[in-house]
């Protein structure tokens, strides 16, 4: 009798994962049908090669995975504008980039977002090409503010999500504004009640809101089916996507799009109990999110991209008391799920290796940005999957040659052994040709395990 997935261990619902990621099915439940019969090799080749080295064995090679938001498509021959805007042109140079370049893993093409929803939706966060900045320009600007104020603690704790629908998405949204008119939801626990509760839907701001979130919807459907198709046709083709759901640090929850920077850090010292029992509030959140996507997308890769627990960026007593306890127990609940968490560590992580080692072993992989790799291997070799490095300053202006000696000295010193995932150290919007063909056909070809 098969275990219920309950009684299942971490191991076990990760063993499973693994074997649903190796079988990739249409949204109907078929089996994808792939290009070739050499198509579905590679492809299940790439999903054993991910779980080889996260299990730090040695793969049959290094495998390569890019981290990238519009360099695919720059690469491929279109601006981000374009395919914020025009999925036909997300679709085409996404799909020439990886037909020529072809690297094991990639980050999936929807990160690159919908200039037409933000633009539906009035979103307040960015500028992105052609809203706020030019058409030419090679990425997002993050528009930082304080969207959530001081007082606005106690909200978010009692009630997450009724903080999002009244007080956050009215701010980071202009044609949403008049939803803060709306009352809460739980209002409504008597049937007296339910005729009161409804009348802010009455109201005309209301239903123009509620009309821009239908149109937003309409557009979202059709994108995300766009996606899904590039997606499947990608996978047809033997490759596969580097994530299946996404999280994010608690701390970097509230830093990133609530507090801004500013904010946080004055919170640190005016508030930190209020900072504290809002990231204990949202570590189940977290959790959930990132596990559900993983699920819906039948991938076990959670990505967390951590923006703000760099060395430079706190101290390590505030790493240690405002970020670690708080993002180690989103990976202890993220593993316990089954899930494999893929950490992207911006700036230098130098400082914050030991606290990695508190992790189950095998359970995770860790891509570093400017971090000390000798140091990496020798402090995290023998306990989780490390990775990056590759200086996107390199990729941009050194030569292929250059690009080679260095990924040759990560494959040499890093890479011994097992448990090395070749990748750029920073998420890049740009390219050159040359550069990216250079690390991932080089190790392609000197990355092979004996």
């Amino acid at each position: 009798m098969e275990k219920k997935w309950e009684e299942m261990s971490a191991k076990e619902k990760r063993d499973a994962r693994f074997a649903d990621w190796a079988l990739p099915k249409l949204p109907d439940g078929k089996d994808l049908p792939f290009q070739s019969p050499e198509a579905k090799a590679e492809y299940k080749t790439r999903v054993q090669r991910y779980k080889d080295v996260i299990e730090l064995k040695k793969p049959d090679r290094v495998p390569i995975m890019l981290m990238a938001t519009f360099m695919p498509s720059y690469l491929g021959g279109a601006l981000p504008y374009d395919v914020m805007y025009d999925t036909e042109k997300l679709k085409s140079s996404f799909m020439k980039f990886m037909t020529d370049y072809k690297p094991d893993y990639y980050i999936t093409p929807a990160f690159a977002g919908n200039g037409k929803i933000f633009d539906i939706l009035d979103y307040k966060l960015l500028h992105w090409p052609g809203h706020g900045i030019s058409k030419q320009a090679t990425g997002y600007q993050y528009l930082e503010g304080e969207y959530m104020k001081p007082e606005d603690y106690p909200a978010l704790i009692e009630d997450p999500s009724d903080f999002w629908l009244r007080t956050y998405m009215p701010r980071v949204f202009g044609v949403l504004e008049p939803l803060k008119m709306l009352s809460p939801f739980t209002n409504q626990w008597e049937p007296v009640l339910v005729g009161p509760s409804v009348i802010p839907f009455g109201i005309p701001p209301v239903q123009e809101a509620l009309k821009a979130l239908m149109k937003a919807g309409d557009e979202a459907m059709a994108w995300i089916q766009q996606i899904g198709a590039i997606e499947g046709a990608l996978m047809a083709m033997g490759f596969v996507n580097g994530a299946g759901g996404a999280t994010k640090a608690p701390f970097d929850y509230l830093a990133d799009t609530l507090r801004g920077s500013k904010g946080i850090m004055l919170d640190m010292y005016r508030r930190p109990d209020m900072v504290l029992k809002a990231m204990e509030r949202i570590i189940p959140i977290a959790i959930k999110s990132g596990a559900g996507g993983a699920t819906m997308q039948r991938n076990p890769v959670v990505f967390l991209p951590l923006h703000r627990g760099a060395d430079g960026f706190m101290s390590d007593e505030q790493f240690r008391t405002f970020y670690w306890p708080q993002l180690k127990a989103v990976l202890v609940g993220l593993i316990n799920e089954g899930c494999v968490p893929a950490l992207f560590c911006e700036g230098s992580y130098n400082t914050r290796l030991e606290y990695l080692k508190e992790l189950p072993k095998a359970s995770s992989l860790w891509i570093f940005d400017r971090s000390d790799m000798p140091k990496v291997k020798k402090v995290l070799g023998d306990t989780i999957t490390v990775g990056g490095n590759v200086p996107a300053g390199l990729i941009l202006t050194g030569t292929a040659d250059e690009v080679k000696a260095y990924c040759k000295n990560l494959i040499d010193v890093v890479g011994k052994d097992g448990g090395y995932m070749m990748s750029n150290g920073t998420g890049m919007d740009e390219g050159k040709a040359d550069t990216v063909h250079a690390m991932i056909d080089f190790t392609k070809k000197y990355g092979v395990y004996k």
